[in-house]
């Protein structure tokens, strides 16, 4: 093996997609630094990364496995429940990573929100959008940055995928009062797709992006199908499955699969009118890269995708509403919704990427 070749480990955390999507702008940033890349997950995560670069080294690294309510109200109090086991999984990948670190040599570590992925052996750089968790409670908002920050500030440096000052896509989220005492480095908006603006003969009203944890996903998934069978609007639908095969949909005006590779969801989201999706943040990232217009439904009792949401609709960069709402009224007000989209610098990140490799020892 090259010797001069940054060893580097990345590990995304498993709530959702799009933790693993945005690593693989980072992965191809640091292919092209000639690095020699491993990456730790399993599941989903894992799957979809192996899927979209088969040579990498990938070692098994258990996932948070989070669940989720079909409640909104009942959320927060499912997440709270879960606490001590995510405590316990931080421990778990904190000391799984010092272990396997002795043996392999790795010249840095990269964590996208796994607090528990840092090591004082080699740099550690943690990977985040949301500095601050917003709750809708100053109190609670106040107590989680803290929260957040107490393991934040144990890596070398913090990456946030988006811009530095007032024109940003997250708000709040990554521009909070107070930033952890360790370098922070704003990455700009991250987005896996390679062309830019994408705006293609149109074949489809409607491309819907399935996307989430269970049950959620599900539910999500049931009531676009519900529409779909009301409509003659031609749709496609990506059910964000990477690891699933069967697919037993058959509707006349729709094309479904389970996944589509970067290259395929491109080219689908530029043969299509609409973008119909829940909110989450890397999502967000690849729409606005595309200028395409977007119709966002936030994950019930989320309230970083309820908060992006609404931080979205005040610049009319998106369309928004509940998934509790009626489905087709609301797609038929988009329809109409004045979209104001922005254009954006989508290569700031790879400056600070090959920085950050230059700088290793």
């Amino acid at each position: 093996m090259d010797t001069q070749r940054k060893r580097i480990l990345i590990a995304p955390l498993d709530w959702g997609l799009g933790h693993a999507t945005r690593c693989l702008v980072i992965i191809r940033v640091l292919q092209k630094a000639n690095c020699d890349i491993t990456v730790a997950a399993s599941g989903t995560i894992k799957s979809l990364i192996q899927n979209e670069f088969p040579d990498l080294n990938f070692i098994d690294l258990p996932g948070y496995n989070i669940s989720y309510s079909k409640s909104k109200r009942t959320l927060p109090f499912k997440i709270l429940l879960q606490i001590p086991k995510i405590l316990k999984i931080i421990r778990f990948e904190n000391k799984w990573l010092t272990k396997i670190s002795a043996t392999k040599n790795f010249d840095a570590v990269i964590s996208d929100s796994r607090f528990g992925f840092y090591t004082k052996q080699v740099a550690s750089v943690f990977v985040t959008h949301q500095l601050q968790v917003k709750t809708n409670f100053f109190l609670s908002d106040t107590l989680l940055r803290h929260f957040n920050y107490r393991y934040i500030n144990r890596f070398s440096e913090c990456w946030v995928p988006d811009f530095a000052d007032s024109f940003n896509v997250s708000g709040e989220l990554s521009h909070p009062k107070a930033l952890p005492v360790i370098p922070v480095k704003y990455l700009g908006p991250l987005s896996r797709f390679k062309n830019g603006v994408c705006n293609n003969l149109i074949k489809f009203k409607y491309i819907t992006i399935i996307s989430g944890p269970e049950p959620q996903r599900s539910v999500f998934e049931k009531k676009i199908f519900e529409v779909v069978s009301k409509t003659n609007d031609e749709y496609l639908i990506v059910r964000g499955l990477p690891d699933e095969i069967n697919n037993t949909f058959h509707f006349p005006n729709c094309k479904v699969f389970n996944h589509l590779s970067t290259n395929d969801m491109e080219e689908a989201i530029g043969h299509s009118e609409f973008i119909i999706s829940r909110c989450g943040y890397t999502t967000v990232m690849e729409i606005l890269s595309l200028q395409k217009k977007s119709i966002l439904i936030p994950t019930p009792g989320q309230t970083e995708q309820e908060y992006l949401a609404q931080h979205l609709l005040k610049q009319n960069w998106c369309y928004t509403f509940d998934q509790k709402d009626d489905f087709e009224f609301h797609l038929q007000k988009a329809a109409t919704f004045k979209y104001d989209l922005p254009e954006m610098n989508m290569h700031l990140h790879e400056g600070v990427i090959t920085d950050f490799i230059n700088r290793l020892h």
